[in-house]
């Protein structure tokens, strides 16, 4: 199977800690911003976002 996949990696700069990895075929903002409220959940909001500026991080559904 020659099917590629994405990995959404959560780490925390302070301490390097891995807060959550996400990995599918696909990962369109609409999943990512729920992942993120998913672990905002156990964690807490962060007070900034370091991102790669790809696609799922620069529409509307992202950046609202």
């Amino acid at each position: 199977n020659q099917r590629r996949f994405r990995t959404f990696n959560v780490i925390d700069d302070f301490n390097r800690e891995a807060l959550g990895i996400d990995i599918a075929v696909s990962l369109p903002a609409g999943r990512i911003t729920r992942y993120l409220d998913k672990l905002a959940e156990y964690h807490g909001y962060p007070l900034k976002i370091r991102v790669d500026n790809g696609p799922e991080f620069t529409g509307k559904t992202f950046i609202s």
